[in-house]
């Protein structure tokens, strides 16, 4: 038998709690001009490295100018429609503004309602608890009838105290954590520092935040999604924060809110290429012998050892990694009929 008669996700089964695999980067554009070149960006990144390596959510809650809510909604319908029908394989998500906005329900029978084909996901920001996940779940019923995977984004104290009930609903894909929002939450107790790009990896209640999203996601097989870094003109900052939160915080995505933090981005969620290549030797080992254990270089592996060097692989090609020769049949697009 070869390594390419059977696939990994046919044996390795409940990798990392089942969750859906996401590209590590979600990047945020509100401003017609820039929503444009963001998907124009990703269209032509997706040619680069042959597979959507950045999501491109366009913005309704901060990038709708007040007053012109319905036509902003429209447009990002129109884009959205627009982008996946010119580009097949791009990913296209959607803001819309909080469920106790008065522009909630009409975001989502506009944009899920015109869009609903060509969206990967719907973000809901704010979301306090369970009950704001619901009213978007009732609101995205009535307007398409679909089951669009949720984005939440949780940005105070008390919602990040129902993270785990929040990831047990089963719409809910990925939970983002508001920084900015977050510390703004405390009153003045939390310093401006913390908001900065070393500052939010030192103030305790800052941290313990972030784990607490990162433990509910995982938990209940669901994307942690790291907040923003403000500081876009200082990538070398950007890249630091993103292997932190890769690292040490048990994040597997992160937001871009600035076209140059795309490509840092994917650099620190991106596996070592020494990582990818043992990855590789013990996966092709093991489906050569029918996933069953082997020893290699002395080290005893098994199907549990098999999952995280598979999500391993999966991570790499998310990020546009050349994988080796042997591992990519895996990663081929499945023959259309």
């Amino acid at each position: 038998m070869t390594a390419q008669l059977v696939h990994p996700a046919q044996v390795l089964l409940d990798a990392q709690g089942g969750a859906r695999r996401l590209p590590v980067c979600d990047h945020y554009s509100g401003v017609e001009a820039r929503m444009r070149k963001s998907l124009q960006l990703q269209a032509e990144m997706l040619q680069e490295f042959g597979a959507c390596v950045f999501d491109v959510t366009l913005d309704c809650e901060d990038g709708a100018p007040v007053g012109q809510e319905l036509a902003h909604a429209r447009l990002v319908a129109s884009l959205a429609n627009g982008a996946v029908a010119a580009t097949p394989g791009v990913r296209v998500a959607a803001r819309v503004h909080a469920a106790d906005h008065a522009a909630f329900q009409q975001d989502m029978d506009i944009i899920a309602g015109e869009a609903g084909e060509s969206l990967c996901h719907i973000m809901v920001p704010k979301v306090e608890s369970v009950d704001d996940v619901l009213a978007a779940e009732k609101a995205l019923q009535r307007a398409s009838g679909k089951r669009i995977p949720l984005h939440v984004l949780i940005e105070s104290p008390a919602a990040v105290h129902r993270a785990f009930d929040i990831a047990a609903h089963p719409l809910v894909q990925s939970i983002s954590f508001g920084l900015m929002d977050f510390v703004s939450a405390h009153g003045g107790a939390i310093p401006a520092s913390a908001m900065t790009a070393q500052g939010q990896f030192e103030h305790p209640l800052v941290v313990r935040a972030k784990l607490e999203i990162a433990a509910a996601c995982h938990a209940h097989g669901k994307v942690p999604s790291h907040c923003v870094v403000t500081e876009f003109r200082n990538p070398q900052a950007l890249e630091a924060c993103a292997q932190k939160a890769a690292r040490e915080l048990g994040y597997t995505r992160m937001w871009s809110i600035h076209p140059d933090q795309i490509r840092p981005i994917l650099r620190a969620f991106a596996p070592a290429a020494d990582e990818v290549r043992q990855a590789a030797q013990i996966l092709t080992s093991a489906a050569v012998q029918n996933w069953a254990p082997i020893s290699l270089d002395g080290v005893l592996h098994d199907r549990a050892s098999y999952r995280y060097f598979w999500q391993l692989l999966e991570r790499a090609h998310q990020t546009g990694q050349a994988l080796p020769d042997a591992v990519q049949p895996w990663f081929a697009p499945e023959p259309t009929h």
